[in-house]
């Protein structure tokens, strides 16, 4: 997971959680709203002919240099229905992403922020989603839908991004001697904590893997049916969910209501784009949206 969302999804995970308050690395704290980082103040698009994109360089399945993730597919998706051309500004996502970027006015959007996140204003949502189990298929943890199941405690390896909200729950439920743990805060230009956890469980090395779920559905998409997914649900106030949106600065008022336009209007297209990655979608009752079928053109 790419360092600025995995910090996001804790803070707001924090913010949110009627439990005591998650454990936070340097970063992972309530923050005040951006305007007073956003000291250029009002002045909306830069240039109005171009969707202007900030992004990770190297963070598959969300985004590359190359263009391959979702989120790079979804931002031309969005320039093609606007009518303008795409550039990018690249900046690793780590602390300080939006500050030297979005609120630098190198770009006017983001293309993936939880919602609750108060460093940023968000659209409305485009997805919610949840953290997910993946394990090999036909082990025992069929069905496996919470991380209280009692499978779990059976002699399981657990393979956990260090600092992610199920952590918490893990602790709660006394498993945290069988967690294996990987590192949050890396160089996404040369390691792959999600990558590197896929591969552990497809050799046995672990028995499941803990992971945000677009990350834990792109690797089950791509092991041609050898892994299987299962999306966690929260309890004891932890929170497992999380709503997706686009992040702009909080001065550019007209600009989100332009946003919120365009992903009202192509709700369906983003759906079956964001499926084609093996992104598991939820509603709010938490149950899986399966994206609209395709209308043929008359």
């Amino acid at each position: 997971m790419s360092r600025r969302l995995a910090f996001s999804l804790v803070a707001v995970a924090s913010l949110l959680a009627t439990a005591p308050a998650h454990s936070q690395s340097p970063g992972l704290v309530a923050r005040p709203r951006g305007a007073a980082d956003d000291a250029r103040g009002s002045i909306e698009l830069v240039d109005p002919k171009v969707l202007r994109v900030c992004a990770d360089p190297s963070n598959l399945p969300f985004s590359d240099r190359a263009g391959d993730g979702f989120e790079n597919r979804l931002a031309a998706l969005l320039a093609k229905k606007l009518g303008k051309d795409l550039a990018y500004s690249y900046y690793p996502g780590a602390t300080g992403f939006i500050r030297n970027t979005l609120n630098a006015h190198l770009c006017d959007v983001v293309m993936g922020m939880p919602q609750g996140d108060d460093l940023v204003q968000p659209t409305n949502p485009y997805y919610r989603t949840s953290y997910a189990a993946v394990y090999r298929a036909g082990s025992d943890l069929e069905g496996l839908t919470s991380l209280a199941d009692p499978r779990l405690a059976e002699a399981k390896r657990i393979g956990l991004v260090a600092n992610t909200p199920p952590g918490n729950l893990l602790a709660r439920y006394g498993l945290l001697g069988a967690v294996k743990p990987y590192p949050l805060v890396v160089d996404t230009r040369v390691d792959a904590p999600g990558a590197d956890m896929i591969r552990d469980l497809e050799s046995g090395a672990i028995d499941v893997a803990i992971l945000w779920g677009p990350i834990a559905g792109y690797h089950a998409k791509k092991s041609a049916g050898r892994l299987k997914l299962a999306l966690l649900s929260g309890d004891k106030g932890a929170r497992m969910s999380f709503r997706i949106a686009m992040g702009v600065r909080h001065s550019d008022q007209e600009w989100k209501r332009e946003l919120n336009r365009l992903i009202a209007q192509n709700q369906n297209e983003i759906d079956r784009l964001l499926a084609d990655f093996g992104v598991p979608m939820i509603d709010e009752a938490d149950a899986p949206i399966t994206p609209a079928p395709v209308t043929p053109a008359p």
